[in-house]
């Protein structure tokens, strides 16, 4: 299979190094860019970029200026890199159409992860029809769910909940987050709608729902049993 083009941008080329060597055992191919200037040459050279990571503070233009320009043309991914915890940004980062967003420091293994989830939802070379963990079997195109063989019966919301949670195994996700995932961005509901659902989930999935931790003060983590 063609390998995917990921660009990363950030001024700090250790920081680059780090990232480009995750993705490149993950068999991605990695273009770089150490400025927003730069990252907007090639992108705009490269026809066939599948996301891009983006630092926000960099010299010459920041990660805020290259998202804009970017989303005038193209709805490729974009998770944005910053060192800063603000809920601000985080709000302006999303009015700006950005898919992710990651605070450093960060796991490696995370970030990759999070690129995979992303790149599953957005990329049809990437994309499973079916998921499978922990003896749970997700089929997206017979919007159908299975546990060890038997189906069972979940609504619209129920299956894209689970999915999402299947998509990012091992990964913490926070109510937010799963709200503007499985809900979209623009859902302006109670967080608590999320444990509503998060509780029908588990009662159908048996024992199974288990495997739906809860971590307290933030949200919820999917980690399958081992086979």
């Amino acid at each position: 299979m063609e390998k995917l083009k990921v660009l990363v941008v950030d001024d700090e080329s250790r920081m680059r190094k780090l990232v480009k060597d995750f993705l490149v055992k993950e068999n991605f191919e990695v273009l770089e860019a150490g400025d927003g200037e730069e990252a907007l040459d090639v992108f705009f050279q490269e026809k066939d970029i599948a996301l891009i990571l983006l630092d926000v503070m960099m010299p010459k233009m920041d990660g805020w200026q290259v998202c804009k320009e970017i989303r005038n043309y193209s709805k490729v991914p974009i998770i944005m890199l910053t060192a800063k915890g603000d809920e601000r940004d985080e709000l302006q980062g999303f009015e700006l159409g950005v898919d992710e967003y990651i605070s450093k420091p960060f796991s490696p293994k995370i970030l990759v992860a999070r690129v995979e989830a992303i790149l599953r939802r957005s990329n049809p070379m990437m994309s499973e029809d079916i998921l499978s963990a922990g003896g749970i079997d997700l089929n997206r195109s017979a919007h159908q769910v299975t546990i060890d063989g038997k189906n069972i019966e979940l609504s619209y919301k129920e299956f894209e909940l689970l999915a999402y949670f299947m998509e990012n195994q091992g990964i913490a996700l926070s109510r937010e987050k799963i709200l503007n995932n499985v809900w979209n961005y623009d859902y302006f509901g109670d967080a608590r709608t999320i444990d509503t659902h998060v509780k029908k989930l588990r009662n159908k999935l048996g024992e199974k729902g288990d495997m739906i931790k809860t971590i307290w003060g933030m949200g919820y983590k999917f980690e399958p049993q081992e086979a």
